[in-house]
């Protein structure tokens, strides 16, 4: 089961910030997913929402720079159609490094990252816009916990999909989306995963 810190250990620091990220690394997590927008001046800053004036942000080179070789990234482009004049898809891609992931709701964000570059991982977000066959091309599918069902999950291991679902605090639930097939899951509590599915983290 892939563990993935959902914008770093945000149960215990300030979500998509450095030292969450970096506590995602002390623990041992195998992913963390963090948030893309751009700011009014066209800069990658890694926030849920969208980036407010006077307000400082992480860029996504400082992030990506914190975590390259130590944990794989899974970047969020949070509609890159919005942004469209500041190239976002392609920066991001440009960015990323061959152990991270991109990860969207919108399909056409991840098309276009694959044509700039093939063999690319990228998620797509499922449930939504986009249906299970939707998804075809990407490496995962990204389930919405409340909807997931297991025959989901069956249909996109048969499309070639990797069943990933999002975001997953309850040890119970954990624990049944393993049963269930999931192949990993974005958590707030990645510690509580990690003691649950390996040996107890530091």
């Amino acid at each position: 089961m892939l563990v993935i810190a959902h914008r770093g250990v945000s149960s215990e620091l300030p979500e998509n910030t450095l030292p969450a990220f970096e506590r995602a690394i002390e623990i041992g997590a195998d992913y963390v997913e963090l948030d893309v927008h751009a700011d009014r001046d066209g800069r990658l800053v890694v926030t849920h929402e969208p980036p407010r004036t006077g307000r400082d942000y992480p860029t996504l080179e400082a992030a990506l720079d914190l975590m390259r070789g130590r944990i794989g990234v899974m970047a969020e482009l949070k509609t890159p159609n919005r942004y469209r004049r500041h190239n976002v898809v392609a920066r991001t891609v440009e960015l990323l490094g061959p152990d991270d992931a991109l990860v969207c709701f919108q399909r056409a964000a991840l098309e276009e990252a694959r044509s700039l570059r093939p063999g690319l991982r990228t998620v797509q977000h499922v449930g939504f816009a986009v249906s299970i066959r939707g998804a075809r091309g990407a490496w995962a599918a990204g389930f919405y916990d409340a909807r997931v069902t297991r025959r989901g999950i069956r249909a996109a291991q048969a499309l070639g999909l990797v069943p990933l679902v999002y975001t997953v605090n309850d040890e119970w639930r954990m624990r049944e989306l393993e049963t269930a097939g999931a192949a990993g899951i974005f958590t707030d509590r990645p510690a509580t995963a990690l003691r649950i599915f390996r040996a107890d983290p530091l």
